[in-house]
């Protein structure tokens, strides 16, 4: 069995407030998007919202992900016990929501299944272990099925919606939940930025809810956060969940940002011996569980070079207090407070504390005193 989360930090997680409820700009991009496909489509509109706590057959197996597929790793994933997970993707709902359409058939219906997800990602501007997501899923019984072409409108509609105006470009992508499956990604100033993962409905996901053959549909994942930083040119994930008022107020509509302040950056490198297979992903989560709140604070975790500890000499080795099966990484820490200056104290403090979490190795460097250790 998996190693599951403790009871603390399952109330931890279960605390976070979901965006996608209440008056923020998270909740509108996903009301402007669902009242586009309706208008488009004239469907029943159907919302779909669950518990945050799902079963793991719906989170993976119920969508066709394969028992050894490497999302099911508790490197990635949040294990409550041994059937049950906090879901990692909003398509955890959509089993549900079919097998509820299997009892309650409509002839052409929109599943909407929005909420707030965990993952294990790394910690920078753009990334956080708490995400929401939008899965929008229209199935219809009609003839002929659906086609790319239906797949085409629906992206380009919803992209109309929330982006208008913008490039896109679609390409193939492999999903175990669809058929014909895409990625879209739209320019924002020379650059492609996911926004969306789309195909056709797979019919084997589909007869596993109790839905025949004579089902067809459309199935569309979304990132919100980055969807509505790019709709309100918001430069930093934190902010979608600032407490400063002048920022708060800015997230109750989808109107361009206005930057309220910007506080001086404070960066600290610090070398490490970690786990052999650790990615930036593994040292994001775990700063944020060892920092709690104060890890607003800090902007991202880099991994800036690798080294494996066999390839360093003794010296260095010595000073890690590392073994041969560990890799040394030197990691940039970027702080920033959203409100104010950060002291180089409390930056200092903020750096010891992302060291005590992530350094695997026997001897230790501080950046201020410790009782009986060296300050460094």
């Amino acid at each position: 069995m998996p190693t599951p989360l403790s009871p603390a930090q399952l109330a931890t997680d279960l605390a976070v407030r979901d965006l996608t409820e209440g008056v923020h700009a998270v909740r509108l991009a996903v009301r402007r998007a669902v009242d586009a496909l309706a208008t488009a489509w004239g469907c029943e509109v159907r919302w779909c919202r669950g518990d945050r706590i799902v079963t793991i057959a719906d989170n993976y197996d119920n969508l066709g992900y394969e028992p050894s597929d490497v999302t099911r790793d508790t490197r990635y994933t949040r294990y409550v016990d041994e059937n049950r997970m906090l879901r990692s993707h909003s398509s955890a709902l959509v089993p549900g929501a079919l097998r509820d359409l299997a009892r309650r058939p409509a002839d052409d219906v929109l599943l909407v299944c929005p909420g707030i997800v965990y993952r294990r990602d790394s910690l920078d501007r753009l990334h956080t272990g708490t995400p929401h997501q939008l899965d929008l899923w229209r199935l219809s019984r009609r003839t002929p099925p659906m086609t790319g072409r239906d797949l085409d409108e629906m992206i380009t509609t919803v992209l109309g919606s929330l982006l208008p105006g913008a490039a896109d470009r679609r390409e193939p992508r492999v999903h175990p939940y669809t058929v014909a499956g895409r990625q879209v990604d739209v320019d924002r100033g020379g650059e492609w930025v996911e926004v969306a993962e789309c195909g056709l409905a797979h019919p084997a996901v589909l007869a596993r809810a109790g839905l025949d053959r004579s089902w067809s549909g459309l199935a569309m994942g979304m990132g919100l956060d980055r969807m509505v930083m790019l709709v309100k040119e918001i430069p930093d994930i934190r902010l979608l969940r600032s407490a400063d008022p002048a920022v708060a107020v800015q997230l109750t509509d989808l109107s361009r940002y206005r930057p309220v302040s910007s506080m001086p950056s404070i960066r600290r490198d610090i070398s490490l011996a970690v786990a052999g297979d650790a990615v930036a992903e593994d040292l994001g989560d775990r700063v944020r569980e060892a920092l709690g709140p104060d890890a607003a604070s800090v902007e991202s975790v880099e991994i800036v070079r690798e080294t494996p500890c066999r390839e360093l000499p003794p010296q260095a080795l010595a000073r890690l207090g590392a073994h041969h099966g560990q890799k040394n990484v030197l990691v940039r820490i970027v702080l920033r407070h959203l409100r104010r200056t950060l002291s180089d104290e409390e930056a200092n403090r903020l750096r010891d504390r992302v060291y005590a979490a992530l350094h695997q190795g026997r001897a230790q460097q501080w950046a201020t005193a410790k009782p009986g250790g060296p300050t460094g």
